[in-house]
């Protein structure tokens, strides 16, 4: 393999020099492993001492309505006389099953599956001239006939995997016109506040990947990212809180992957999705075209937001000899465009091999107003308040681009064995952001009629990264997976920003000299190799254990000299090389109880929010400043988790303990004077948010869940979130020391009801309790929704209707944090009581490509802490079934 390297190349070829030892170990274990594997399977011990063939069974166990994989389905070979067991096996992810030196027969094959009715083939018989294959054998859910009345198994929402909770998102009928944040909300694990920002059991150092692949859209904001991404476009969102080896070092709490809908089908097709309602509307369309070996698709989405009202009143008090008391209130607005155009391409070059690409761009143009923005400051030796009146416009201007090529090849085995597997991945991606914001400040002495001056804030920042990856994996004998690969990671980002002054409603723009322009350069190259093995037992224990090596060198300086920097001088961030071992352990036992053992460290490196030096004073008192001397976070994370059915409904229940050390942790200063004008007067001491590298936390807590499916019709599940948190740093300033602690908890409970005539109901709600924080507390928040639609046409259309928060008016959120230095207290209010009528139309030929489903490469960048990775398939395609184990839809409901 031939890697092109571009940008700073001495530093990424040393990078590479660390990792390179740890890839040669895994490819001598791979080699000396393939050296030692038998050519044959070894047999699974019988209970009958009964003459063995030479012959195999071979089969495919499927869902008889959905034609899915039935994934670690029970095989059985009876003895028709005596009714014993003689022989069994655990059908693999894709529903194949083999049974090698069958008895000479004729016996029976039992086979079976939580929430599936028992199945039994009859009189099978082996002979020695051949094996046997069964082909596909279909199940059909557990369901009963109550006199003339049908009544049908309804598919899971909620799943749960050996390693992830799956969020069936397209089976929601809620979700219909909205976005990425409203399905986010409903995801078990993960909570979503009111500005998009998602954490994952209180940890917002989460990665988020699309499609198993990063994107600069998610490095930038991961807020702004989900906000782009239309709902209806969402088929599943996975949440993983322990990530193997074979995934990037990056997010501490965990990783999550949004599964977009990808079409199996033959022919031509195109959907179309429509939506009007009072705070937003939207309009996509996806079409499909497969013929023979290749297919192409190409979608496009777009959606406005209008309506979007809210106001703010905020108050904070100063505290020394020049200490102030200031409140702040304001009207806030917000609209905004978001669209996104994908164009795919995937080829069979064989029966074994694949090529995809796809070609991504999104853009967002949204823009917040601050309307009648009014600062009233009482100083400590005075008496009469001064004012301050602006109105603010923010515009927050993005385009991504993401184009990737990815190519698979598969070993295939007769005998149904797991496969060896290569995959190799080129990835580029760029966002340019534009974040600016426009201040006019009013002029008091005509009672703020007129603009007396204005004040304008310029933001233009880009991140590229280019990835190049491979992956090898390979069994060893029937019950053992070895994985290896390595990575390269070549990143860019830039910020330049300045500030410029004006007088009146019309005079131009002139910098201001008082705020220096400046442009960081930020150029991070990380390699990586990692090496992971799995074993499972005869006694159903799966144990995946690995260790992942990340190499990080770092070149940052200022276009222009800074503090005691001097232009172009290398800023003080050293290399840095860290070891991140992992282990995961489950068990099966009866009656279908699963439980689990995981610890894995993390590291969290600082996004471009952390590092933008770039002081925002769209607030003048309250500056917001990013640190580019920030250093990444370590964590550690404990799991005790398992799972059980009683009846017919299903419970999860997780301990769980973290550990964060050198967290990058946000803090609040009085180092800075507010920004002054040409007319107004002094508006007081002001607050500076920046962060740095000295913050513990420690957290432990619970997540308990419930899901069950009455009488095939209805389904209702839900679950609690609660852990303690104690934070504290070690600054030996006292003006930053800080500790606190407290319970965090939240909630969420949702119900689906299927009726006659292609009618269907559904509701959501959640709720958070405070969340704490190093100097005080956000508030807590809650969010419901209510949705009706009818399926017409054989389903080829839909009409729906959903209202979310319509109670709410408004929707308060208090939150406080203090200091030595400060005391603040704020209450955002929320009009976002919402309504919206959605329809849908699929054209074409629908007709299933019967090809068999091939992996793809699953790689991602799952790195970079923002503000607010993993494999389709827990890292493992071709990983040996867990006996006994594996998917099962959360409430014993069937896979649709």
């Amino acid at each position: 393999m031939y890697v092109f390297l571009t940008g700073n190349d001495t530093t990424a070829i040393n990078a590479m020099k660390h990792v390179l030892p740890l890839l040669l170990t895994g490819v001598c274990l791979a080699v000396g492993a393939q050296a030692q594997q038998p050519t044959t399977a070894s047999p699974a011990p019988a209970t009958s001492t009964a003459p063995r063939s030479t012959a195999r069974l071979t089969g495919t166990i499927v869902d008889s309505t959905s034609g899915k994989p039935v994934e670690f389905a029970s095989i059985a070979l009876i003895d028709p006389q005596t009714k014993k067991p003689l022989d069994g096996t655990v059908a693999n992810e894709k529903g194949q099953f083999t049974i090698e030196k069958l008895p000479s027969g004729p016996f029976n094959l039992l086979i079976s599956f939580v929430g599936y009715r028992n199945k039994t083939i009859a009189n099978v018989r082996a002979d020695r001239q051949g094996d046997t294959n069964l082909g596909l054998i279909r199940l059909m859910a557990d369901v009963r006939t109550l006199k003339e009345v049908n009544v049908v198994g309804q598919a899971a929402i909620v799943e749960e995997k050996v390693d992830r909770i799956v969020y069936n998102a397209d089976r929601d009928i809620t979700n219909k016109g909205g976005d990425a944040s409203d399905v986010m909300r409903k995801v078990p694990l993960l909570t979503v506040d009111m500005d998009g920002n998602v954490s994952l059991r209180g940890s917002s150092n989460v990665r988020v990947l699309i499609n198993n692949k990063p994107s600069t859209i998610v490095a930038s904001s991961v807020a702004d990212a989900l906000k782009q991404i239309p709902a209806d476009m969402i088929k599943t969102v996975e949440v993983i809180t322990s990530p193997s080896a074979k995934y990037d070092a990056e997010g501490s709490a965990g990783i999550i992957n949004i599964v977009t809908k990808k079409s199996n089908l033959a022919g031509f097709t195109l959907n179309l999705d429509s939506g009007v309602g009072n705070r937003g509307a939207n309009l996509g369309l996806n079409g499909n075209l497969r013929t023979g070996k290749m297919g192409f698709s190409l979608s496009g989405f777009g959606r406005g937001n209008y309506n979007v009202r809210g106001k703010f009143d905020n108050r904070q008090q100063t505290f020394g000899t020049n200490g102030t008391t200031t409140q702040q209130t304001a009207d806030t607005r917000n609209n905004g465009l978001f669209g996104q155009y994908t164009l795919g391409w995937d080829y069979d070059i064989s029966k074994t091999s694949a090529i995809t690409a796809s070609l991504r761009y999104g853009a967002r143009n949204n823009y917040q107003y601050q309307d009648n923005f009014i600062t009233r400051t009482v100083s400590s030796q005075g008496y009469f308040p001064s004012l301050n009146s602006r109105n603010v416009l923010t515009s927050d201007l993005s385009g991504t681009v993401d184009a990737n090529l990815d190519y698979t090849k598969t070993y295939n085995r007769s005998d149904g064995r797991p496969q060896q597997e290569f995959s190799t991945s080129v990835q580029y991606s760029r966002n340019n952001r534009t974040n600016d914001f426009t201040a006019d400040i009013l002029n008091p002495s005509d009672n703020f009629g007129s603009i007396a001056a204005r004040q304008q804030n310029l933001n233009q920042s880009h991140n590229q990264e280019t990835t190049i990856r491979a992956d090898y994996q390979t069994p060893i004998g029937t019950n053992q997976l070895l994985e290896f690969g390595g990575k390269g990671i070549f990143r860019q980002v830039e910020s330049a920003y300045q500030y410029n002054l004006a007088t009146g409603p019309t005079g131009g723009f002139v910098t201001d000299l008082s705020r220096p322009a400046n442009t960081l350069n930020y150029d991070q190259n990380i390699a990586a190799g990692y090496v992971s093995y799995t074993l499972t037992t005869k006694n159903k224990y799966t144990i995946k254990a690995g260790t992942r090596y990340e190499y990080t060198t770092i070149r940052a300086f200022f276009d222009q000299s800074q503090g005691g920097e001097q232009a172009g001088q290398q800023l003080p961030i050293p290399d840095y090389g860290n070891l991140v071992p992992s282990i995961n352990i489950s068990k099966q036992l009866k009656g279908g109880k699963t439980i689990k053992l995981a610890y894995n460290r993390r590291l969290q490196r600082p996004g471009i929010q952390f590092l933008n030096p770039n002081p925002n004073a769209s607030n003048p008192l309250n500056i917001v400043q990013g640190n580019p001397l920030l250093s990444p976070e370590l964590t550690d994370n404990f799991e005790l988790g398992s799972s059980t059915y009683i009846k017919s409904v299903y419970i999860n229940a997780t301990l769980f303990a973290r550990t964060t050390n050198n967290s990058i942790t946000s803090v609040r200063d009085t180092n800075i004077t507010a920004i002054g004008t040409v007319v107004s007067p002094a508006l007081g001491q002001a607050l500076r948010t920046t962060y740095f590298n000295i913050g513990k936390e420690d957290a432990y807590g619970i997540n308990l869940f419930g899901n069950a499916t009455l009488f095939s019709k209805w389904q209702i599940g839900g679950g609690v979130d609660a852990y303690y948190s104690y934070l504290t740093n070690n600054s030996a300033n006292d003006v930053y020391r800080a500790t606190n602690s407290g319970f965090v908890i939240s909630g969420r409970l949702f119900t689906n009801l299927t009726l006659k005539n292609g009618w269907g109901v559904q509701g959501f709600a959640f709720a958070r309790g405070k969340q704490v924080q190093l100097q005080g507390y956000q508030g807590g928040f809650g969010f419901y929704s209510l949705g009706v639609k009818k399926d017409l046409k054989n389903k080829r259309a839909s009409f729906g209707i959903a209202g979310e928060n319509f109670f709410n008016y408004p929707l308060n959120i208090r939150s406080e944090s203090s200091s030595v230095l400060f005391a603040q207290q704020s209450v955002t209010s929320l009009y976002n009581a919402g309504i919206r009528v959605n329809f849908s139309y699929k054209f074409g030929k629908l007709s299933f490509d019967q090809q068999p489903q091939r992996q793809r490469n699953r790689g991602g960048n799952d790195d970079l802490k923002d503000e607010g990775g993993n494999d389709a398939n827990g890292g493992g395609g071709g990983q040996p079934a867990p006996a006994g184990g594996g998917s099962r839809p959360a409430g014993g409901a069937r896979p649709k």
